[in-house]
């Protein structure tokens, strides 16, 4: 789940992190504020400076009609409907700070720059010295001395030093405590007031963290919270009221499409390979789907019947990724009780099952005794993927 720029900023607020003064208005007559202002459109993506959606305003006429153009404007795949009006601020200095995962490390990292407002990826190509990265143990958190010796390295000195390090290990603390995947401040800026404030707030929660965090949950629930300009049809609908069945693992993130092959395939890259090589052997998908995170039977089994219910839909692909964190067998027993449930034979429904991992060996026992065609890790995502398709030929 991602935050909307003013919602992060409240919980940036509850750790004592400076914000510019601001308020969240949806309508030009909302408006209180006093100009030169800042205006940004409230949608969960990034580059919304390039895309036209962050304006700046000197006056009360330049507000006013800056809330109009914004509002209701399409950004990327989103209409907007909040916007964040915020004091207009004089910078002398903008630093970046994040905390993301390392995923070869298995270990949080922090990064800082001097620079900031720029894209970290583009300035840690050109010019390596200015970024600072080091992974922390998140048992341990980030203590202090961690934190400054990281600023330090990019040349930041005295009390601005001492300022950076307490912002940064704060940044490290919500990252813990809301189970983000990313949580970063860019651009945070030193004002010619000496004021150190967030201007920026990118915050990503683990959606299978969010029966932790109740609040996060029920805001993301808000169907009048952020508005896609693509609306979700009934058979994704239907999908996410499976995945939210119980708290257990992902099992209903679901794009339909026109296809006639139906597919249950692992979250992230394996995912979109997945996809993309059943597309490319001349397979149809009738969906995009992820699952992952070792998501219950009730849940698997009330997607494969959902799936099997979409008209035109006769057979389905199962592909994942070499698993650790999701039960192969639980996934099978899943799949093999919808189709069953379906009225249909789990031989001839299943194209392919490929989910290699933990507990294999009782899951493939399982597909079996039902005649289930399955691959082990010796049957690449691709093999899996052009099987699928020249049994769905059959």
């Amino acid at each position: 789940m991602r935050l909307l720029e003013f919602e992060a900023k409240e919980i940036l607020k509850k750790y004592g992190i400076e914000l510019p003064a601001g308020q969240v208005v949806s309508a030009v007559d909302g408006f209180n504020f006093t100009a030169p202002v800042m205006l940004k459109a409230q949608v969960p993506i990034g580059g919304r400076g390039k895309a036209g959606g962050v304006i700046a305003a000197d006056s009360l006429e330049q507000c006013q009609a800056g809330i109009k153009t914004l509002l209701g404007k399409k950004i990327r795949g989103y209409n907007v409907m909040k916007l964040l009006v915020e004091e207009k601020l004089d910078i002398d200095q903008e630093f970046f700070m994040a905390i993301t995962y390392d995923s070869v490390a298995k270990a949080p990292m922090a990064i800082f720059s001097s620079q900031g407002g720029v894209d970290i990826e583009i300035l840690a190509a050109r010019d390596p010295g200015k970024v600072r990265y080091e992974t922390f143990s998140a048992r341990h958190r980030l203590p202090h001395y961690r934190a400054k010796e990281i600023i330090s390295e990019t040349g930041v000195t005295g009390k601005r030093l001492l300022a950076l390090t307490a912002i940064l290990s704060k940044l490290a603390r919500i990252f813990l405590d809301y189970d983000a995947t990313v949580a970063e401040i860019n651009p945070f800026a030193l004002t010619k007031q000496g004021r150190l404030v967030a201007l920026d707030c990118h915050l990503e929660v683990d959606d299978d963290a969010l029966f932790r965090h109740r609040e996060l949950s029920e805001i993301e629930k808000d169907q009048n919270r952020v508005q896609p300009e693509r609306t979700a049809s009934e058979f994704e609908r239907e999908a996410m009221k499976i995945d939210n069945l119980d708290h257990r693992g992902v099992a209903g993130r679901v794009i339909e499409f026109d296809g006639t092959m139906g597919l249950i395939i692992g979250g992230g890259g394996a995912s979109l390979t997945a996809f993309d090589a059943v597309k490319a052997h001349g397979g149809k998908p009738a969906n995009y789907c992820e699952i992952g995170g070792n998501p219950s039977v009730l849940k698997v089994k009330e997607l494969t019947k959902l799936i099997l219910s979409k008209p035109g839909v006769e057979k389905i692909a199962v592909i994942m990724n070499v698993v650790s964190n999701t039960r192969v067998d639980l996934v099978a027993r899943g799949i093999i009780k919808g189709v069953l449930e379906s009225g249909k034979d789990p031989a001839a429904t299943i194209a392919v099952f490929r989910i290699p991992g933990a507990w294999e060996e009782e899951g493939f026992k399982i597909l079996s005794k039902y005649g289930v065609q399955f691959g082990d890790r010796t049957c690449s995502i691709d093999q899996a993927a052009q099987l699928a398709v020249q049994n769905f030929a059959k």
